[in-house]
């Protein structure tokens, strides 16, 4: 009871007061003639009639509150009319405002030197920018509520739609208009809107192409040199009349030869994955065979960690080209035998499970710092130069990994901890899986 009365305003008390005056006034009226009932029944019809004219005008003046101006009421109604109109004017400005907001808005998207288009949850467009209506050639009356992968069809941008992958997004060229453009979904926690960026990289593909290319040609033109160059050494090695004070320096040139020899390979290797070309069949190949025959020839170096254990847990076989599948683990085996002390451990992992096929290859060598992770499948890139040199890497190792990797719709996931070891493992789909019989095939 307490709380209802506390509810009322003082306008509210005003009008309770001014009925009871006017009910107790009736009630005396009725007793001085008799006739309370009647007297207390027209004070009632009088109160409604005021209170009923009083609705209509407030009801008049809601439907017609863009023209006309609120009525003059006082009491309780007079404090409705002015709690509606402030209402009305906070919602004014708030719409004045959201206005400005999304006209603002439109400027500065229509100004972005990218393309923006707002999805819904099932990917149909629900707005986009002049920018992206420009190069996806989309128009607004017709592609709105449509589905995007229904208007850009490119086999890389649905998969990306439909599973993520690459996380940072496919490029895709035009081939009407000859643009190259880059597309990178921003997804929310909820998915109910996600905005697709789209981004005209034609200039840095082109100058990409023209890198690659460049690449390619020089190392093509300096194996033949480099050939010949080997060959005086050899011969020179071979030679039992040269001074020996000159056996260190030649010894010294055949090595950086040999080392400038697997950089061309390698180079050579990453620019035919990065081209895209396929020169090989896709064939069933044998991962688990792959990997005891890489083992044992780690087992026959001098220099290895002193525990290499091989856990084949799958004998299933793997879609692919084999060369490159070889050349995948070979790089991984490698990194891990260089950067592991002899007392340290390796071990070579082949599983299959709902997700598709995994090969792991987990070191206790230095590790990796967390800031270089990123950075590691980038030509050349070194987390410590001067070591990696000195043991003749050509620093494009996991280069090839991942462009080997692409090629087979795989990932490469990194896992390292300074001063703890490293795991380095490729995820293969499920599609990929050829299977062969189940159980563990063998624990060396």
């Amino acid at each position: 009871m307490k709380k209802i009365l506390s509810a009322f305003s003082p306008s509210g008390w005003r009008s309770v007061s001014r009925l009871g005056i006017a009910l107790a006034a009736a009630f005396l009226i009725g007793l001085m003639f008799g006739r309370v009932a009647l007297a207390l029944a027209i004070t009632f019809g009088i109160y409604s009639i005021v209170q009923l004219r009083n609705v209509l005008r407030v009801e008049y003046w809601l439907r017609h509150r863009r023209v006309e101006s609120p009525p003059d009421i006082s009491g309780v109604w007079g404090e409705v009319v002015t709690i509606i109109s402030r209402i009305y004017r906070r919602k004014q400005f708030h719409r004045a405002r959201v206005t400005g907001l999304l006209r603002e808005f439109r400027r500065l998207t229509s100004a972005m030197p990218e393309g923006a288009v707002l999805l819904g949850p099932d990917h149909e467009i629900l707005w986009f920018n002049g920018r992206a209506g420009d190069w996806l050639r989309l128009r607004r009356k017709r592609d709105v509520g449509i589905r995007v992968e229904n208007l850009v069809r490119h086999p890389a941008f649905v998969d990306y739609l439909k599973t993520g992958y690459p996380s940072e997004g496919p490029i895709v060229q035009d081939l009407e208009t000859d643009r190259w453009l880059a597309f990178n979904l921003v997804r929310t926690g909820t998915a109910e809107r996600q905005l697709l960026m789209v981004r005209d990289v034609s200039q840095e593909q082109q100058l990409q192409s023209m890198r690659k290319d460049f690449v390619a040609n020089a190392s093509h033109e300096l194996r033949s040199p480099l050939t010949v160059i080997s060959g005086y050494l050899d011969a020179l090695a071979d030679d039992q009349e040269l001074d020996p004070a000159w056996n260190t320096p030649v010894l010294e040139m055949r090595r950086q030869a040999d080392r400038m020899r697997t950089i061309i390979k390698d180079l050579l290797e990453l620019s035919k994955l990065e081209s895209g070309e396929h020169t090989q069949e896709e064939s069933a190949v044998d991962m688990a065979g792959m990997l005891a025959l890489l083992r044992k020839e780690v087992m026959a170096l001098d220099e290895r960690p002193r525990n290499v254990r091989l856990n084949l847990e799958s004998d299933a076989l793997l879609k692919g080209i084999e060369s490159e599948l070889h050349s995948v683990a070979s790089n991984l085996i490698t990194n891990a035998v260089k950067y592991t002390p002899t007392e340290g451990e390796m071990e070579l992992r082949w599983w299959v499970d709902d997700s598709g096929a995994h090969l792991s290859v987990r070191d206790t060598g230095v590790g990796i710092a967390e800031e270089h992770i990123p950075r590691l499948t980038e030509r050349f890139y070194r987390v410590d130069p001067g070591r990696a040199r000195s043991m003749g890497g050509s620093g494009l190792g996991l280069a090839i990994v991942k462009h080997a990797l692409q090629r087979h719709d795989a990932t490469l996931e990194i896992k390292s901890k300074e001063g703890v070891g490293s795991t380095f493992t490729c995820h293969f789909p499920r599609t990929r899986v050829i299977p062969r019989s189940a159980g563990v095939l063998a624990t060396a």
